[in-house]
């Protein structure tokens, strides 16, 4: 095949191939926009199948999350929440209701915020029997305690009662109070417990220091010449170690011209001045007595603390007394006053026994 022959053949085969591409268009050209507007349209389409696509994705998704949210709200279905829905008065109601629970849970938190509170909560846990027998044993005290409140409302009443018996009879009582008091205050003067009694005399003690204060003088005459006129006994109101006055003695030394208590006094000098006011209130007691006498007189030991001179002088008292016809017996191991007193009743020891011996004729 020659060259020209191929050539009308491949224009053939165009030719043919442009009838097909043209199709039902007039030309080729009209062709061409014809399919340029086609591929425009469908490129659109393809968007927009797209766009529906991811729209429905979006869809599902967003139904996946509405389905998901009201689950957790509590409802069943989307439907159901929607159905929920409240009104403005009714979302106000709660939203006030939710804030007053919110300020209450603040407060809550606040108190188990606290130490105490705290520290409470770490307790182990109450054992609920125990806290059962508890309740009972308080409801037993409050029944308890509920009757003895009666009882003590009773008894309320009767000691009303009483204290208006009593203030009657206080009242009728006053005279007899008024006159226990001037008693009382006589005998607490006559006890030496009154206030008003400053040196806290008893009244026994009063008539005693009057009695004591002869038996001082009268044993003062014979206390100068025992003691060669140095001392004199007086009376002394002064108080005693617990408090009291009356009954005390002290001595006046003339050599020194002062007073002290009769306690300074040596162990010879406590003897005769003790003579003394025995015989001072010998000479007391008779003249009280109306002139009875008290005609013997014993004295037991003392003698040997003295020395010679003041055993001359109470010798020499002793002697004064047996002038007036009183018996005078003396009990001392004193040797000097064998020489001095004749008339003598000696004990003597034995193996028998002691034995009693009479010596000169007095």
């Amino acid at each position: 095949m020659g060259h020209r022959e191929r050539l009308d053949q491949e224009r053939g085969t165009l030719e043919e191939e442009l009838a097909q591409a043209r199709g039902e268009a007039a030309s080729v050209a009209a062709r061409a926009a014809q399919l340029e507007r086609s591929a425009a349209l469908l490129t659109d389409a393809a968007d927009a199948a797209r766009a529906a696509e991811d729209a429905a994705q979006r869809l599902k998704e967003a139904d996946a999350r509405l389905s998901d949210a009201a689950f957790r709200a509590g409802f069943d279905t989307p439907q159901a929440a929607a159905d929920a829905l409240l009104d403005d008065a009714a979302h106000r109601e709660l939203q006030r209701s939710l804030d007053a629970w919110q300020h209450e849970e603040a407060a809550v938190r606040a108190v188990l915020a606290e130490p105490e509170t705290v520290a409470a909560a770490e307790q182990p846990p109450a054992g609920l029997a125990a806290a059962q027998r508890a309740a009972e044993d308080a409801d037993r005290g409050v029944r308890e305690a509920a009757s003895a409140r009666d009882a003590a409302a009773r008894r309320c009443t009767e000691l009303d009662r009483l204290s208006a018996r009593a203030a009657t009879s206080v009242h009728r009582l006053g005279p007899l109070r008024d006159e226990y008091d001037q008693v009382a205050r006589m005998a607490g003067l006559a006890a030496g417990t009154s206030a008003d009694n400053e040196r806290r005399m008893r009244l026994e003690s009063y008539v005693l220091a009057a009695r004591l204060e002869q038996v001082a003088a009268a044993a003062t005459v014979r206390l100068r010449r025992m003691s060669s006129g140095r001392y004199t006994l007086v009376h002394s109101d002064d108080r005693t170690g617990r408090g009291r006055s009356g009954l005390g003695l002290h001595v006046v030394d003339a050599w020194t011209g002062r007073e002290r208590d009769t306690a300074t006094l040596s162990g010879g000098e406590t003897f005769f001045a003790s003579l003394a006011l025995a015989l001072g209130l010998a000479d007391v007691v008779t003249d009280e007595a109306g002139g009875v006498r008290l005609d013997t007189l014993f004295i037991d030991e003392g003698f040997g603390s003295l020395d010679d001179q003041t055993l001359d002088e109470v010798l020499d008292v002793l002697d004064s007394l047996r002038e007036r016809d009183r018996s005078v017996g003396i009990v001392s191991h004193v040797a000097d006053l064998r020489r001095r007193i004749h008339a003598q009743l000696e004990v003597v020891k034995g193996r028998s026994g002691s034995e009693l011996r009479l010596r000169g004729t007095g």
